[in-house]
């Protein structure tokens, strides 16, 4: 009787980094009271059903029952690479091949080339190598964030014959800003699964100095104690600052300290200076224009506050003024209306002594009247 097609078993190729964990797992719809089998590129028998049959602790059961059987080999080596065969034991035999692929993990890479004491313009050439990879890896170059058109890739078959050597070079003239710089050779291979696998070659690039002057403070007046910094860089430091003033002859000063001190400055120090820096590598000079202003003491905290005290005491002195015309205007007022009830009988005399008479009288008048009535 033949085998129905629901007794055929079925599979799927695998792909596994070396080192790792892979797992076989065979199935069947109609096992037709037949166990299945896994068997290794070499034909030898690993699990028959659930029953071990190649010593290789490596390999383990992971499942079986009649319709499936699943094993894992772990610590996968390049040698486990090949097709694997599960069957089941029908009339006739009726068998499924899975096919594992091995990864080989690239090695980290190794720049080489590199010559130090690099100048400025200089050209040089890095190369990168990287072995141990299957399939064969790319290699890319970048210098920071900048990407770096290096040659092709270069592929060797390693003497194991199943992995690769992989080498690239990189050529590029170097300035002032690559001083410092990282060179990064990365290495690309599916086995990293996104993982940076990199080696970096910092350079050291030699160049001739720059100098600015910086004034200390910024806006020097008369009186002051003045420093003019000469700030030089360069690739070696420069290690001598010259500072001339135009119209004088000699040198102001030489020594490896970079500022000219002013300890209090005058009109006359008012003109153009300028500072020599020099490395081994050559020599820059910058220049500055000194303005020597005239000097304005800047209020300090202390006269400020002696300030807002004289403000409140003004304004004190303000309101008591204002009081005291306020006060004297009232007085005013009722100093007249007394004279004007004394000088009562003065609107009909002929001079001042009858009218002083006629109030007296007036006044013992009314206060006649006073008692009559009382």
């Amino acid at each position: 009787m033949l085998a129905s097609q629901d007794s055929q078993p079925w599979t799927s190729d695998e792909t596994v980094v070396a080192g790792g964990t892979v797992v076989l797992k065979c199935q069947v719809k109609d096992h037709e009271d037949s166990s299945l089998q896994w068997s290794n590129p070499a034909q030898q028998t690993l699990y028959f059903g659930e029953k071990r049959a190649l010593r290789d602790n490596r390999i383990q059961l992971v499942k079986s029952t009649p319709h499936e059987l699943s094993i894992s080999i772990s610590n996968v080596a390049l040698a486990d690479e090949g097709e694997y065969t599960c069957s089941i034991f029908t009339m006739p035999v009726r068998t499924a091949k899975s096919l594992v692929t091995v990864l080989g993990i690239p090695q980290k890479p190794i720049i080489s080339g590199y010559k130090s004491s690099l100048r400025e313009k200089d050209k040089t050439t890095l190369s990168c190598q990287s072995s141990g990879s299957k399939p064969a890896a790319q290699l890319t170059w970048r210098k920071g964030d900048q990407e770096l058109h290096g040659e092709s890739t270069r592929i060797q078959e390693d003497p194991n014959g199943k992995t690769f050597t992989v080498s690239s070079s990189v050529t590029f003239q170097v300035t002032r800003e690559d001083d410092g710089a990282d060179i990064v050779c990365s290495v690309n291979h599916e086995s990293l699964k996104g993982a940076d696998r990199s080696t970096a070659q910092r350079i050291e690039v030699l160049y001739t100095p720059t100098a600015k002057i910086r004034p200390d403070p910024p806006h020097p007046r008369e009186g002051q104690k003045l420093l003019l910094h000469c700030e030089g860089r360069g690739n070696p430091v420069p290690q001598q600052y010259v500072w001339e003033k135009e119209g004088s002859v000699p040198p102001l000063k030489m020594a490896q300290e970079s500022a000219l001190i002013f300890p209090f400055l005058n009109k006359s120090d008012s003109g153009t200076y300028g500072c020599t820096a020099t490395s081994n590598m050559g020599s820059y000079k910058a220049y500055y224009t000194l303005n020597v202003n005239d000097p304005s003491p800047v209020p300090s905290s202390s006269s400020t506050y002696h300030a807002i005290i004289g403000g409140i005491v003004a304004f004190i002195v303000f309101l008591l003024l204002i009081l005291l015309i306020f006060l004297g205007h009232y007085l005013i007022r009722h100093k007249g209306t007394y004279l004007t009830h004394e000088a009562k009988g003065s609107d009909d005399a002929p001079d001042a002594d009858t009218a002083i008479i006629n109030a007296e009288g007036g006044q013992s008048g009314g206060d006649d009247k006073k008692e009559y009535f009382i």
